[in-house]
């Protein structure tokens, strides 16, 4: 379980970026794997999903998990869409007791709370939804919401830049974008790349004059505690878990 200092400062939230461990799940899944995506046996992920909400004091019911796409869609949770499922990235609130749930095995989880206006959300950025604007989004969201904002967002675990290696394909992707995005690349060979997905998340958010904060950590080398994506595509295995983070307004 890891936490944001600047986060864990406000009572009115709870949250937590929570690791792979403490679970009951098995094998590829050890152990708290709460990818209801993942193969791994239903009735395990469901009582990974007891296992957190207990420790967010909130009812398993009560959390609230998107059917994430890689794209740049946000969606306000209220009274009506609360039971249905949530095709988007990016989800917010000013419902509480809600905890509103993402999860990741590489990608970036953000978490947010506007303290001005009492609203949590939280984003699922990969590389694919932060190109194509999720973040921005997201502000522009909670802005539509509440104009007058004091926002601050979290960085969870995610791949390191290190970790991160693209073909010159990807590359010219971000070039063609934007020469600027030039500083978030780094050599590794001749026909290779390190792209630094934590730095350009970063870099969207304080566009948006949000405070950021992080909890830094490597989803690929750091296999004790996180599951990732790209390390069990090296290892040729043929699934994945997915670790959660959540973020609650009191």
């Amino acid at each position: 379980m890891f936490y944001s200092k600047k986060l864990k400062k406000f009572k009115e939230i709870n949250h937590c970026f929570f690791s792979r461990n403490g679970g009951v799940s098995k094998g590829l899944y050890r152990s708290l794997n709460c990818g209801r995506g993942s193969n791994d046996k239903k009735q395990n992920v469901s009582k990974n999903l007891k296992i957190v909400s207990k420790k967010m004091k909130v009812d398993s019911n009560n959390i609230i998990l998107m059917h994430q796409t890689h794209g740049n869609k946000v969606v306000q949770i209220n009274k009506k869409n609360i039971k249905k499922q949530i095709n988007s990235d990016s989800i917010i609130t000013k419902i509480k007791g809600l905890a509103l749930g993402v999860v990741t095995a590489d990608c970036v989880p953000i978490l947010l709370f506007d303290y001005q206006n009492k609203i949590v959300g939280c984003v699922h950025a990969g590389w694919k939804g932060a190109f194509k604007g999720i973040i921005k989004n997201t502000i522009s969201k909670i802005r539509s919401v509440s104009p007058n904002n004091k926002i601050y967002a979290c960085i969870g675990p995610c791949i390191g830049k290190k970790s991160y290696e693209v073909d010159i394909e990807f590359y010219k992707k971000f070039i063609f974008k934007s020469k600027k995005n030039k500083r978030y690349f780094f050599n590794k060979s001749e026909h290779k790349k390190l792209f630094d997905l934590r730095k350009f998340v970063t870099d969207k958010l304080i566009e948006q004059k949000v405070k950021v904060d992080h909890v830094n950590y490597d989803t690929f080398t750091e296999s004790r505690n996180f599951f990732s994506y790209r390390r069990s595509s090296i290892l040729k295995e043929k699934d994945y878990g997915r670790c959660i983070s959540l973020i609650k307004l009191n």
